[in-house]
Formats: C-alpha cells, structure tokens, sequence
C-alpha cells in the first residue's frame, strides 16, 4: 500500500521589478487562458441547470405534456367517438400547446432575468464579446428544450399509441412518428429561442412574455371575431398559420384545412427565430447593459 504523498505547494505570487522602474509589479500565479465559445457556453449551462426557475419550469411542462397527453388518449378511449383510421399522435397536441407556454417562459426568463437582476453586468464582463453571450444562451437553452420536448413527445406517443391500440385506430407511419416527435421538438424549441431572443430585445421578463403568449393566442382569438364578409381571407390566413394550426400540421392536419404542410411549419419559425436573432444582435451590439 503506497504512502499518500502530500499535495504540491502551488506557486505564490510574486512581486518583480519592471525594467527602468523603481516600483515592483505584481505576477498572478493564475495561467491565463485564450476564452472561446466553449467557455461561454460551459457557463451558460451552469447557470441554466443551477437556478430553481429551470428546474420548476421544465417540471410543470413535463406534467402538462405528460398529463394532457394521456389525459386525451384516455377520454377517446372511454368515449364513443369514431376513431378508425386516425392517428393517435394528434392526441398529443393539447400537452404539446399548453406545455409551449412553460418553454416560452423559460425563454425569455434565460436572457431577460438577468436584466432585471443586474446579473448581465457580470456576465458581460466576464465574456465582454456579447455576440458570445447570446450565442452560448441560444445554443445551451436550445439543446434543453429540443431533447426534453422531443422525449415527451416520444413517450407521450409511446403511451398513446398502447393506450389506444385496441380501438382501430392506425398505426402510425416512420415520417409520422418523426414529425410528431423530432418535429415538435425542433418547432417548440425554436418557439423557446424566439421567445428568447424577444427577452434580450425587450429586458423585461414579463412583457416578453406576454407578448410571447400573445402571439401563439392572439391569431386564433382574432380569427372569431372576424365575421365580415371582406375579412374571410385574413381570418382564413390567421386560422392557417396560426401556431396551433402549425403544431397541428406536425401531427397531420391543420386546423384551418389548408395551410403549411409537412416541415413547413418548422421552417417558419426557423425564420422567424433568425430575425429575432439579428434584431436581438443589433441592440446587444448597439445599448449599454
């Protein structure tokens, strides 16, 4: 059995003379490192895992997309609906649309918190390269919310689908299982980047949300009230494109009959979450903290 050895002295702090100069200057012991992209991200994930608000967050979300899914597959069950031919996946879109409200609140909550706080003093001297900063944010909030909304979505199909097997209801093909599960996970997450690229923009946690919310909801309210005859092509687009009519188009069908089909609907919030990127830069690059 070999004998502890004790640990090395580390270096102290040392005190020379510069050159021409009388007065002595202070030598850190500390190496200095070349910061790169990893370093800011390595903190970003730090932070996103360590605070409560993640935590209670992503929570609530796994029990409403969790719970509103098995929910909706249990009352098709005891109903006496007719659900030959259909696909048991779309009974997932409550969970997924309700759940939605908790990653657009986290969004906003990983840039905008830290206005309110005055944390973002911090973190921007620490990485004074703030394209740095919004980068490493986006990057580490969008892995989180992509992988956990796609295995929910996963095992809330998984559970649906064995729910509902008896009842003749089809199975589902290999690109409907793909798009109800890697789809809704990319369409969720770049709605969760949106929304956080709306909270660097407004610094204000709940106004950026609310806006947030008013976008997924405020089409669809608007859309009722729309009855004249000259408005039918604006409540028709509304209906169509709006986001539950999208989430919808992931599982299948669109609310509005029409509309963007297959992966379209990812691609729209794809350039939707691009433009809130560059805005969010521009005031970055542009303000004081």
């Amino acid at each position: 059995m070999s004998t502890p050895q004790p640990p090395m002295p580390q270096a102290a702090p040392t005190w020379q003379t510069a050159p021409g100069s009388v007065y002595p200057t202070y030598t850190s012991p500390i190496p200095v490192v070349r910061t790169h992209l990893g370093h800011a991200i390595a903190s970003e994930w730090t932070k996103i895992r360590s605070v409560r608000s993640t935590m209670w967050t992503l929570g609530v979300f796994l029990v409403l997309m969790i719970g509103i899914g098995t929910l909706f597959a249990a009352i098709a069950a005891a109903s006496d609906a007719r659900l030959e031919g259909n696909s048991p996946l779309g009974l997932g879109i409550g969970g997924v649309l309700t759940g939605s409200i908790c990653i657009i609140t986290l969004g906003v909550l990983t840039t905008a918190s830290e206005y309110g706080t005055g944390m973002i003093r911090t973190t921007m001297t620490a990485c004074p390269s703030r394209t740095r900063v919004l980068l490493a944010k986006a990057i580490v909030f969008f892995a989180v919310a992509f992988v956990i909304t796609t295995v929910s979505a996963l095992l809330v199909g998984i559970l649906q689908t064995a729910m509902l097997k008896s009842y003749g209801l089809a199975q589902p093909t290999g690109m409907e299982w793909l798009k109800g599960t890697v789809g809704i996970g990319l369409y969720v997450a770049l709605l969760g980047l949106l929304s956080l690229f709306v909270g660097s923009v407004i610094r204000h946690s709940a106004g950026a949300i609310t806006i947030m919310i008013g976008l997924v909801l405020a089409p669809l309210v608007i859309a009722m009230f729309l009855f004249s005859e000259s408005m039918q092509g604006l409540q028709r687009f509304l209906l169509e494109y709006s986001i539950p009519s999208q989430l919808s188009t992931l599982y299948g069908e669109s609310l509005g009959g029409s509309g963007a089909t297959g992966w379209e609907p990812v691609w729209i919030v794809l350039g939707l979450a691009a433009l809130a990127f560059a805005g969010a830069w521009l005031l970055l690059e542009r303000r004081d903290v």
